[in-house]
């Protein structure tokens, strides 16, 4: 299988599975407990139509709009993600520079594998931080300061994890950040030499946004589970997180809200944006899926705050039915990490261009001609 045979992400998956050490690829693919809610987040999308209308005139039409400020040409984000050079020795970088092709928003994680530094001078379209509060408040300081100085464009939040969810593909393999080559896994590594080669002889691994402050960062072998619930701060509450939007003082959106109450209290303190997301079904299983939580939180703030619907994109029609939802924008990490993982820069930018092909294609198959026109009038319940 190669790159030319990759159609649609599931393809990129198969093609991601075929090229990574198993222990690597169920990092990406895996969830927590029994994975319900990954599923679902996919799932959800399938349980509502879209209804189109002909005879538009859609010869010419216009797909852009304003997020956090900054205009893109597609309603479609690139979440952050942890530990990319793992996947791929491009990384970050690879997927940054994929987006900027686009013109797209891109995120990076407290967990990249590329500094904010590299990122800020290199990408030169929408940035996006990934802020996880760790209980050194001198970290969380400094990460938010070089992001100011390196001009990034929004920091989000993350409040879905204050402990880590119970990722039970994880724990099976031993995967560790940077992986640890134990008993169990030593032959998926050694049959998999593409990767191999390039993880031990390319750059080394570390987290550079972190080694200055704790062992994580130091390629020192450790669970992301272990990580999260050891060096990140439970204590987070809404003070906390007002603190930081005022610290920062640029646009601020806070990633992984579910509830319509936590919606009110995001517009309440001055978020920009909100994320309604359940970090991929990698924290608390059987939590609702994002697109199915859509309308009631739209209801409820729409208008007031950016809503990004956020996980379980896969198609350029997911996309479609989140805006028609009331969503500003979708976003999702899955959707190009396969990928990475499976290609590099050049898979991530077939990738970005098939979906981008879809969103197209099924706006002129819906007969609109800009966002604005897709509603509620455009969908029904199965």
């Amino acid at each position: 299988m190669r790159l030319t045979d990759c159609h649609n992400v599931a393809d990129f998956r198969e093609l991601a599975r075929r090229r990574l050490p198993w222990p690597v690829f169920d990092y990406i693919d895996g969830a927590a407990d029994d994975e319900l809610t990954r599923v679902r987040n996919t799932e959800s999308f399938a349980s509502w139509d879209l209804v189109p209308d002909v005879l538009a005139g859609v010869e010419t039409i216009d797909l852009s709009t304003t997020i956090m400020g900054k205009t893109t040409p597609l309603p479609l984000m690139l979440s952050p993600t942890a530990l990319q050079r793992i996947f791929h020795w491009q990384g970050e970088m690879a997927v940054g520079k994929a987006a900027e092709k686009f013109g797209l928003w891109f995120g990076i994680s407290s967990l990249a594998t590329v500094s904010i530094e590299q990122i800020g001078e290199a990408i030169s379209t929408p940035k996006l931080f990934q802020l996880y509060v760790h209980k050194d408040k001198g970290l969380n300081t400094s990460l938010i300061e070089r992001c100011q100085a390196a001009k990034f464009d929004a920091i989000a939040l993350t409040v879905d994890t204050i402990v880590s969810g119970k990722r039970e593909r994880c724990l099976r393999s031993g995967f560790t950040s940077p992986p640890r080559f134990t008993a169990s896994s030593a032959l998926s590594y050694a049959i998999k030499p593409r990767w191999a080669m390039d993880y031990v002889f390319r750059e080394k691994f570390r987290l550079p946004n972190l080694d200055s402050y704790i062992s994580a960062g130091t390629g020192e072998p450790i669970s992301i589970q272990n990580y999260f619930n050891s060096m990140l701060d439970q204590s987070m509450d809404w003070k906390v997180a007002e603190d930081i939007r005022h610290q920062w003082g640029g646009k601020f959106c806070l990633k992984g809200l579910m509830s319509v109450a936590d919606a009110r209290r995001a517009v309440e303190i001055g978020a920009d944006a909100i994320m309604v997301s359940n970090h991929g079904g990698r924290q608390l299983d059987g939590s609702r899926a994002p697109f199915d939580q859509l309308a009631e939180i739209v209801d409820a703030v729409g208008g007031e705050i950016e809503i990004i619907c956020d996980g379980g994109v896969r198609r350029g029609t997911h996309v479609l039915k989140a805006l028609s939802m009331g969503a500003t924008a979708a976003s999702g990490g899955r959707l190009y990490l396969y990928a990475l993982a499976a290609a590099g820069q050049p898979g991530v930018e077939r990738a970005l261009t098939i979906l981008s092909d879809e969103i197209e294609r099924g706006a002129k198959l819906m007969g609109i001609t800009s966002v604005a026109q897709l509603n509620r009038d455009r969908l029904r319940p199965r």
